[in-house]
């Protein structure tokens, strides 16, 4: 099944089809969730999920509900408080790398989120503008422009793959191995071949980002993990396993999401004419629909686990202490009690900066999302200026999703295109 457009009409689920297909992450639900979640947030908005990993657990879809809990304390991202539920999902590699601000609660989160944004801070991702253009720039001219191009690996994740490695200071000629290794973390599923997969390319990674930081200590190069390295050191505010864990989520959280909603936008506007020209009016129209974009289609599916620390009825529904809680932002993105058509792509709609939450929400709001924003407006703006009659090599509704078993991404499994049609 390919994704149907979101301006199309569905065939209705039941409650009870739209719970299976959200526990079971069919190839159905995965080439087009929208329906699933439309349904679920009518008639289940808290929903009791049968998971392939056989752990209990709730989906969120609604706006409201789904905003109230990012930022509700009952509902932990300490990994450590559910250490057995955890270990059940993902094994000891992940623990083991995730031993950082996006799974802890304050104390600790306030201290590691300071940590880290003295470190990451707006004046450092200023500073990376220009070569931000130039990677971008480096890219769009090593494209083929005599046939067909898969734009994904191409320019959609060297780009921020390529960024993400600078402000951190992996050596060049290191991103490649890191990259695929954050792949295979990235898309690995439950079974026991995959999961060995995710061990072995888990344990590559921890590996690595022990030498690497290692390396900073012995000759910092002012890049993010020499701050971070300095930091550590100078303070004793981060522990051994902290700093690894803090520069394995900087450098796989700093790509993969971007590099999804770059080919997201790409997709949505080149299946869209009229959309694509209002949004590239001018460098402001791009900057709103961007906004538009990463609501519409956001690359964050789901937000990463919580658990409840307590009982906690919501919407009638008990979600019983010890539950893990999953907050499907693409469900809360598209509730039409929030925004007006939320099926519907608009470029031009008001005032959706301020609402969606494609970043996240609360304590855990994206800390790098302006980053994120400064590349998808220079990707964007640079592939529709360098070939502004670029065309997917497809019908829209041919693309091909993926269809990892766990969706905390929402991306294409590829972009084909012809960049210069002529």
């Amino acid at each position: 099944m390919t994704q149907a457009f979101a301006s199309e009409e569905s065939e209705a689920l039941s409650p009870e089809e739209a719970a299976a297909a959200a526990s079971s992450c069919s190839r159905e639900f995965r080439a087009n969730p929208h329906p699933v979640y439309a349904t679920l947030r009518e008639a289940a908005p808290v929903c009791p999920l049968s998971p392939p990993h056989g752990v209990e657990t709730y989906l969120i879809t609604r706006y409201d509900d789904g905003r109230a809990a990012l930022a509700d304390p009952r509902l932990s991202k300490d990994m450590y408080g559910a250490i057995d539920a955890y270990h059940r999902i993902f094994g000891d590699s992940s623990i083991a790398l995730d031993d950082n601000m996006l799974f802890s609660d304050p104390p600790k989160h306030t201290r590691l989120r300071r940590i880290v944004g003295s470190t990451f801070t707006p004046k450092r991702v200023e500073s990376l503008r220009t070569r931000v253009q130039e990677i971008t720039d480096d890219l769009l001219d090593q494209c083929p422009t005599s046939g067909p191009v898969n734009l994904l690996p191409e320019f959609c994740f060297p780009l921020p793959m390529h960024v993400i490695c600078e402000l951190l200071g992996v050596p060049e000629n290191e991103r490649k191995q890191a990259q695929e290794w954050s792949a295979t973390v990235a898309q690995t599923g439950f079974g026991p071949e995959a999961r060995k997969a995710l061990e072995i390319a888990e344990g590559n990674l921890r590996e690595y980002l022990v030498d690497l930081c290692a390396r900073k200590r012995r000759e910092p190069d002012g890049g993010l993990l020499s701050a971070l390295v300095q930091a550590k050191d100078q303070e004793g505010s981060l522990t051994d396993h902290e700093l690894v864990s803090t520069a394995w989520v900087l450098l796989f959280a700093g790509h993969k999401s971007t590099a999804y909603q770059i080919g997201n936008a790409v997709y949505h506007l080149l299946s869209r004419p009229d959309q694509k020209a209002l949004a590239l009016r001018d460098a402001t129209s791009l900057t709103s629909a961007i906004e538009e974009m990463l609501r519409f289609e956001t690359s964050v599916e789901n937000a990463t686990f919580r658990w409840a620390k307590e009982d906690i009825v919501l919407r009638d529904q008990l979600i019983p202490k010890g539950a893990l809680v999953q907050i499907s932002i693409t469900g809360a993105n598209r509730d039409p009690e929030m925004f007006e058509a939320p099926d519907e792509l608009d470029v031009e709609r008001p005032n959706v900066q301020a609402t969606h939450l494609a970043f996240g929400y609360g304590p855990h709001y994206c800390v790098g999302a302006p980053l994120a924003r400064l590349e998808m407006h220079t990707a964007l703006s640079s592939l529709f200026r360098r070939f502004p009659d670029v065309a997917l090599d497809m019908a829209p509704e041919e693309a091909r999703w993926m269809t990892v078993p766990f969706p905390a991404f929402r991306g294409l499994a590829e972009l084909p295109v012809v960049l210069d049609p002529s």
